[in-house]
C-alpha cells in the first residue's frame, strides 16, 4: 500500500539516507554497554599487575600486555579501583573537584573501570566533564585541505584560507601516493601566507610521513591508527611495541604526534569480540597513555557513522573524548568524518562539544568542498564555514575559528604566486599567471581545468629525489620576494628544534608563543573561572561578515533615494472617489527600499495604478505622529474623501483600512513584506478602490513561502524601525508629490 502524503514526505529527507541498526552485541553494534564487556577488577602482586579486568597476565593479549606493563599508575591504582563507579563519575562533572584530581585518580583504573564510569554521564554531564577536563584552556580547530587533483597552486591557496578562518592545524592527503611530496611543500608554504604558526600534516604511509617530517615539510602526525581488540592491531602487521616506536621516531624530529583511534573501527573490520564501542575504546584510550603519546583523535573518526547508527552512538562519540581527557591527554575530538547526511544530526553530535569547548574541536574540518575532500567529505565542510561562525557567535563560544580578512582574494593570490615561484625556482614547474589566478578565484577544483594528473606525479617525483628540505624552500621564498612567507616557515623549523610544541596538546599562537597543558593549564573550577574569550577575541567571534548596523542600512537606503516634494499639510477630501495612501514617518526621508527589494516609489506606483484602473483617484499622505501601520491607515482613512484609506510603512508592510473601525480592525493586510511583488501591490490599490466605490474586492492572499522571513529580515526591521522612530515627531500629517 503507498504510504500518505505525510508518510511520503518524511520518506524523502536526508535523514533517511542515514543507516540505522537494531542493537546487536554479538555483532558489536552496541554503543555503551555490552553484556560481553567484562567487570572492572586489578590485582596487583610484587609491584606488577597479575590480573586485569578479570583476565589473568598468563593470559594477556598484545594490547592488555603493553597496558599492565606502561599504561597504569599503580601508585595510585588500588585508591582509584576502590571508588564506586557513581562516586568517580560525579569527581568528573563536580566543578569542586580539580581537573588535576580526576586525571590522577584515572590514572590508576583499567579500561573496563573507564568505560563503565563515562557510561554513567548523561549528555549535559558530558558536556560539563569535557569544559573541565580538557587540558588546554583555549580551544582551537584543525582543518583539512585537500583537492582531487591534488593542484598545488589551489592547495595553497586553500591553506591560506584556512589559517586566515583561524585554523591552527592543517591536515592533507593525496588521492595519488606519490603527489604527497608536492602536496606537504604547497600547504606549508600556502599555511604560511595565511597565518603564522600553523601546524601541517601530511597523513600518507607512515613511513612516507616521518621522510616528509624529516625534511621539514611537515610538522605534526596523526594517523597512527590503534585499535582495541587485538586481532585488529595484527591484520595490519601491528603490534603496540610497534606504534610506541613510531610514536618516539616522529617526536625525536620534532613532529607533534597523537594517535587516531574510534568507536566502529573493530565493528568495521569485524572483530569487536562482542564488546561494546566504548569498551573497545577504551583500552585504545589507555593504550595510547601507555605508548606515551601526547594526545588522542578519536570520536568514531571513520566509524563515526557505525557508532551514529546504534542507540546512544552519538553519545558513545563523546564519551570517547572525555575518556581522553580524564588520562590527561590532549583531544582532537572528532567531528571530522560526516556521520550523516542531516544537518541536524550533525550539528546535534557537535554542538555540545563547542560549547564545551575542546582542544580540536574538530579533528578535520573540511574547509575546502565537500567533493574535494579526499579524506572523503567531512562533518563540517565549506559549505559550512558561515554557519559554525554564526554557532559561534549565537552562543558567545569559542570553536577556534573566524571570519576570514576582507582582502581574502589578495591572501590566497599571494599563496598561489609564492607557490609559483618556488615551482619555478627549483625548476620543477612553469605554472602560468592564467592558473595561478583561476587558482585564486575558484571555490573548488571543478572550476579548474582538469590536468592529466602526471604534472603533479613528476613535481612530486623531483622534490622527493632531489633532496630538497624545507630550508631550501625558505631561501627560495626569500630570493623570490616573499620574505613573509619565509620567515614564518623559518621560525616553524626552529621552534621544532625547540621542542616545546611537543607539551600535551600544544599549539602556536600568532606569535609563535606555545600554548598547551602546561604553558595554558585549563582552570575550569566553576562558574567565573576557566576559558573565557578575552574581548578582543570576543569582538573577533562576533564580527561575521554578514552583520549588518542601522549606518549600513541607511547607506543602502539612500543609494535608491527619490526626489519627494512637499506640498503642504494635509487635511481631509471631499472627493468620494479619493483613496488616501498613508506612509510612515521615515518614507521618503531615509527609508526609500521595501523589504521585497522595491523602492517606495516604484510600490506607490502600483498602488496609484490600481486605484486608477478601479476608477478612483489616489492622494499620499506621510503621517509624523506614528509609526504603528494600524494608526496609519485609519488615520488615511480618515482624511480619505471615500472613507477608504491605504497604510504603507517604508519597510513595505500594507493594509487597507476605513475610517470607521477600530485601529487594528483593517479590511485587508499584507503582513509579509519580503515576499511581496508589485502585482500584489497593484491588487491591494484596486481592492481599496473597490472597498470605496462599495464593490467586491478580489481575494487577496499573502504569498506562500517556506523561507524563515523572520529569521532573514527582521534585523533589517529592527534597524528600520529605529530609522522610523528617528522621524516620529509628532508634526502634523503633509501632502507629498512624487
Amino acid at each position: 500500500m503507498k504510504p500518505i502524503g505525510r508518510v511520503r514526505y518524511m520518506d524523502a529527507q536526508r535523514v533517511n539516507l542515514d543507516g540505522f541498526a537494531v542493537e546487536d552485541p554479538a555483532l558489536g553494534l552496541v554503543a555503551l554497554r555490552s553484556p560481553y564487556d567484562p567487570e572492572p577488577s586489578l590485582t596487583v602482586s610484587g609491584g606488577q599487575v597479575s590480573e586485569m579486568d578479570g583476565v589473568r597476565a598468563e593470559d594477556f593479549d598484545s594490547i592488555d600486555a603493553f597496558i599492565a606493563a606502561h599504561g597504569l599508575d599503580l601508585a595510585v591504582a588500588e585508591e582509584a579501583m576502590a571508588l564506586s563507579d557513581v562516586e568517580l563519575a560525579r569527581m568528573m562533572v563536580d566543578p569542586s573537584v580539580p581537573r588535576a584530581e580526576v586525571v590522577r585518580l584515572c590514572g590508576g583504573i583499567t579500561p573496563a573501570k573507564m568505560a563503565r564510569v563515562v557510561a554513567l554521564l548523561r549528555p549535559a554531564e558530558l558536556t560539563m566533564a569535557m569544559t573541565k577536563l580538557r587540558a588546554r584552556r583555549t580551544p582551537s580547530n584543525q582543518a583539512h585541505v585537500t583537492n582531487r587533483l591534488d593542484d598545488p597552486l589551489l592547495l595553497a591557496a586553500d591553506a591560506a584560507t584556512a589559517a586566515a578562518f583561524g585554523f591552527r592545524e592543517l591536515e592533507t592527503t593525496v588521492p595519488v601516493l606519490g603527489d604527497a611530496w608536492s602536496n606537504a611543500v604547497a600547504v606549508s608554504i600556502g599555511s604560511a601566507a595565511g597565518a603564522a604558526g600553523v601546524l601541517v600534516q601530511c597523513s600518507v604511509e607512515e613511513a612516507m610521513e616521518l621522510e616528509l617530517g624529516m625534511r621539514g615539510f611537515a610538522s605534526y602526525a596523526e594517523t597512527i591508527s590503534i585499535y582495541g581488540t587485538e586481532r585488529v592491531f595484527t591484520d595490519g602487521d601491528d603490534t603496540p611495541w610497534s606504534k610506541a616506536f613510531l610514536a618516539s621516531a616522529y617526536a625525536s624530529r620534532g613532529m607533534k604526534m597523537r594517535v587516531t583511534s574510534g568507536a566502529g573501527a573493530e565493528v568495521l573490520m569485524g572483530e569487536p569480540e562482542r564488546r561494546s564501542m566504548l569498551y573497545l575504546e577504551s583500552r585504545c584510550v589507555s593504550l595510547a597513555r601507555a605508548m606515551g603519546a601526547q594526545g588522542v583523535q578519536n570520536g568514531g573518526i571513520d566509524g563515526a557513522s557505525v557508532a551514529a547508527a546504534v542507540p546512544r552512538g552519538v553519545r558513545e562519540l563523546m564519551a570517547e573524548n572525555v575518556m581522553v581527557m580524564a588520562r590527561g591527554l590532549e583531544s582532537c575530538s572528532g567531528n571530522d568524518a560526516l556521520m550523516s547526511e542531516s544537518d541536524v544530526r550533525r550539528t546535534s553530535r557537535t554542538l555540545p562539544i563547542l560549547l564545551a569547548g575542546s582542544d580540536y574541536v574538530c579533528s578535520g574540518f573540511g574547509s575546502i568542498q565537500r567533493y574535494d575532500n579526499m579524506f572523503g567529505p567531512s562533518q563540517w565542510n565549506a559549505e559550512d564555514v558561515d554557519d559554525f561562525l554564526v554557532m559561534q557567535r549565537d552562543w558567545g563560544v569559542d570553536g577556534g575559528l573566524r571570519t576570514a580578512p576582507a582582502d581574502l582574494e589578495g591572501l590566497r593570490r599571494r599563496a598561489a604566486r609564492a607557490v609559483q615561484a618556488v615551482y619555478r625556482y627549483f625548476g620543477l614547474c612553469d605554472y602560468s599567471d592564467a592558473q595561478v589566478e583561476a587558482a585564486v578565484d575558484a571555490a573548488g577544483s571543478k572550476d579548474l581545468v582538469e590536468s592529466d594528473g602526471a604534472t603533479v606525479l613528476a613535481i612530486s617525483g623531483k622534490i622527493r629525489s632531489s633532496r630538497l628540505t624545507m630550508d631550501d624552500v625558505v631561501k627560495a621564498l626569500r630570493e623570490t620576494g616573499f620574505a613573509v612567507e619565509a620567515g614564518r616557515l623559518d621560525a616553524m623549523l626552529r621552534a621544532r628544534l625547540d621542542g616545546d610544541h611537543l607539551q600535551t596538546a600544544a599549539i602556536f599562537t600568532e606569535d609563535m608563543r606555545v600554548l598547551s597543558a602546561v604553558t595554558d593549564p585549563n582552570d575550569y573550577a566553576g562558574p567565573g573561572t576557566g576559558y573565557e574569550p578575552s574581548p578582543v577575541r570576543q569582538a573577533e567571534i562576533d564580527a561575521i561578515r554578514q552583520a549588518r548596523s542601522v549606518e549600513d542600512l541607511r547607506d543602502e537606503q539612500l543609494a535608491h533615494r527619490t526626489s519627494v516634494r512637499v506640498l503642504g499639510p494635509a487635511g481631509p477630501g471631499k472627493d468620494p472617489g479619493e483613496v488616501v495612501i498613508g506612509l510612515s514617518p521615515a518614507t521618503g526621508r531615509d527609508v526609500w527600499l521595501t523589504l521585497c527589494g522595491m523602492p517606495v516609489v516604484d510600490v506607490l506606483g502600483e498602488l496609484l495604478a490600481g486605484l486608477a484602473e478601479e476608477g478612483c483617484t489616489g492622494r499620499v499622505v506621510r503621517f509624523n505622529d506614528t509609526i504603528d501601520l494600524g494608526m496609519i491607515g485609519l488615520s488615511a482613512a480618515r482624511l480619505s474623501g471615500s472613507g477608504i484609506g491605504i497604510g504603507l510603512q517604508g519597510k513595505g508592510t500594507a493594509l487597507i483600512h476605513r475610517s470607521d473601525l477600530a485601529p487594528l480592525a483593517n479590511l485587508e493586510l499584507y503582513s509579509i513584506a519580503p515576499a511581496l511583488s508589485a502585482a500584489d501591490y497593484r491588487l491591494l490599490g484596486a481592492n481599496a478602490a473597490r472597498h470605496a466605490r462599495g464593490l467586491t474586492p478580489a481575494p487577496a492572499r499573502n504569498p506562500y513561502t517556506d523561507e524563515a522571513i523572520e529569521a532573514r529580515y527582521h534585523t533589517k526591521v529592527v534597524s528600520l524601525i529605529a530609522i522610523e522612530r528617528g522621524h516620529c515627531t509628532g508634526a502634523a500629517p503633509e501632502e507629498l508629490s512624487l
